[in-house]
């Protein structure tokens, strides 16, 4: 038998003292994938008495806004983090008012990985086992190539340096490799040689735009100009490149020259709208999937920029996905050190007067620093790192790849919130007059609408779920134990005993009365999530059965029908006054 976190599926609870007849037992659905329930019952069973009964619920998570998380990392005038700062040491305002800070910690993403390492060695050496346990994954790098906006000699520099950080992961460490195009992605996993293939695979999909010149050639930074700003002085640039181009520079047909240019502008802005609202809906599901590895989660965002013209809502609910997960975005500009040709762009076949020409570089000089800006926000806001104007890729990797040793984590409930969705703007300050470098998110977008407690109960359960973070608030002891049936089939029952008499009771109708919220996940070696289960446990017990029935708690078993395999199991434990415990592990089914 070993401690270790728990499968989805069924579960009895047994109350030790009174009998068979107070066996409770209750079953959800069988799971497609590779784990199973042993077989399939729904609804409540009561107890004579109705003194505990229990039910399943469908378990649907929403991500809520209501309480604002704010990353924050302090670094001193050598750019080291910073570690020994209170709650009592920040400021936060919000629209430049003063806001309390309800939550606060202190985390080090280093230190979670190193502890972890340490307990799955120690579970290795003390087992008296001859089959030793996994040593359980901690860290989740996704890799996300923005190949929707690549060009291909910056994608195979790119390409060749993410094969030699890949080979330099630690064992403990699982990659993905994500596209923004969608096409040639593969899960987290430890096979060098599939991650190795992908890489190969990999190559520019821009999703619309067109490789040769058009005429007139309105790029994305200026179409925004002419279209959204009514910029008259973009407007002419394409209006004379238009005339230059299609009309022999003849002076009679500028309005036809104009016509051309505001055409051509909106098909730009359309073009490049929708690539880059495909990049950050991908972005968004990258952040989804990486939410749900049961560890430490980075994603190394690879990408030229792009821009993002009124989608300020769409990337700021991004940020809040990411914070809410601790999911830590970190970004590297592939154009490495970028440069304009003071000729102009390549593409264009024909040249334009000396003052459309001057205009025209200085907007492609504008459009590659504007595009930089989503890479750097996305970084600042999450806590993670940007690396750009080099082209040292190996380097690149490997500081965006290296969370800062300290940050801080401050969550406040705005006051007097309007549910509008409208922008808020958030600065963090630091009362210690020393000079610090403060790097966190620069706003939010205010929910268009008020979560209810339920809600809120879910999203707590959900994310402690998906974490691995022991939490002890509930008196909960977990067992598991396998047993195989055949050489290819299994059953893996998972023991939860609670020890009730130290549990939150309150009075109700003249008994103790306690709700308890069990939910557990069963992983594979990769941490893909492969099925999962959420029981209310309802008690309404008597005083003797309290003080004397119960006193050896209640089991709660779990069984699953498994192949055999490495698998990590999570338990969740809350009750009704919010209180979490938390159990994880690894077992190996050989």
């Amino acid at each position: 038998m070993r401690a270790t976190r728990v499968p989805l599926g069924v579960i009895f609870v047994t109350a030790a003292g009174l009998g068979p007849g107070w066996n409770l037992a209750a079953q959800s659905p069988p799971a497609n994938g590779t784990g199973t329930n042993a077989s399939s019952t729904g609804g409540s069973t009561a107890i004579p008495g109705q003194e505990i009964s229990s039910h399943d619920e469908v378990t649907t998570f929403k991500v809520k806004v209501n309480l604002v998380l704010v990353r924050v990392v302090v670094r001193d005038s050598n750019g080291r983090a910073i570690a020994n700062l209170r709650q009592e040491d920040f400021e936060l305002f919000d629209n430049r008012k003063p806001q309390v800070i309800r939550q606060f910690s202190m985390e080090r993403p280093g230190a979670r990985a190193a502890a972890a390492q340490q307990t799955a060695q120690k579970a290795q050496e003390g087992s008296d086992s001859e089959l030793p346990p996994p040593i359980a994954p901690t860290h989740y790098v996704a890799y996300v190539f923005d190949d929707v906006h690549i060009e291909f000699g910056d994608l195979a520099r790119l390409r060749d340096a993410t094969e030699r950080h890949i080979a330099a992961l630690a064992p403990t460490d699982r990659a993905a490799i994500f596209t923004t195009s969608g096409l040639g992605s593969i899960d987290f996993t430890d096979d060098r040689d599939k991650l190795h293939q992908a890489l190969l695979h990999l190559q520019p999909r821009p999703l619309s735009r067109s490789p040769m010149p058009e005429c007139p050639d309105v790029t994305h930074y200026m179409a925004d100009l002419i279209e959204n700003q009514n910029d008259n002085t973009a407007l002419g640039v394409a209006t004379t490149d238009a005339l230059n181009c299609a009309f022999d520079n003849d002076p009679r047909m500028v309005e036809s020259a104009r016509g051309m240019a505001r055409s051509s502008a909106a098909r730009a802005l359309a073009t490049g709208d929708h690539e880059s609202q495909v990049s950050l809906t991908v972005l968004k599901d990258v952040i989804r999937r990486v939410s749900a590895a049961p560890g430490q989660r980075t994603m190394l965002l690879l990408s030229p920029g792009f821009l993002t013209p009124r989608m300020e809502f769409q990337y700021s609910e991004l940020i809040d996905m990411a914070l809410r997960a601790q999911v830590v975005i970190s970004s590297l500009d592939v154009r490495g050190l970028y440069t304009v040709d003071p000729a102009g762009d390549i593409r264009n076949f024909h040249a334009l007067p000396a003052d459309a020409m001057a205009w025209r570089n200085r907007y492609f000089v504008d459009s590659a620093l504007a595009d930089e800006d989503i890479l750097a926000v996305l970084a600042d806001s999450t806590g993670g790192n940007y690396f750009h104007n080099s082209n040292d890729f190996d380097e690149g990797l490997r500081r965006i790849a290296a969370e800062p040793e300290y940050w801080y984590v401050l969550g406040f409930s705005p006051q007097n919130l309007k549910f509008d969705g409208m922008f808020h703007s958030l600065k963090v300050t630091v009362r210690n007059p020393a000079k610090v470098a403060i790097q966190a998110r620069k706003g939010y977008y205010a929910p268009k609408h008020r979560d209810n407690p339920a809600e809120e109960a879910k999203q707590e359960i959900e994310d402690a779920l998906f974490s691995q973070e022991e939490m002890h608030d509930l008196p909960i002891d977990l067992h598991t134990q396998f047993f195989k049936s055949t050489d290819f089939e299994a059953k893996l029952a998972v023991l939860c005993h609670v020890d009730v008499k130290k549990l939150h009771f309150h009075k109700a109708d003249g008994r103790n009365a306690s709700d308890l919220t069990i939910v557990s996940g069963l992983f594979d070696r990769n941490g893909k999530y492969i099925t999962g289960n959420e029981k209310i446990l309802e008690m309404h017990l008597k005083d003797d059965t309290l003080a004397y029935k119960l006193g050896s708690g209640i089991t709660v078993k779990s069984s699953f029908d498994v192949k055999p395999g490495s698998y990590l199991v999570r338990l969740v434990v809350r009750d009704g006054e919010g209180s979490l415990s938390a159990a994880n592990g690894a077992i190996e089914i050989p």
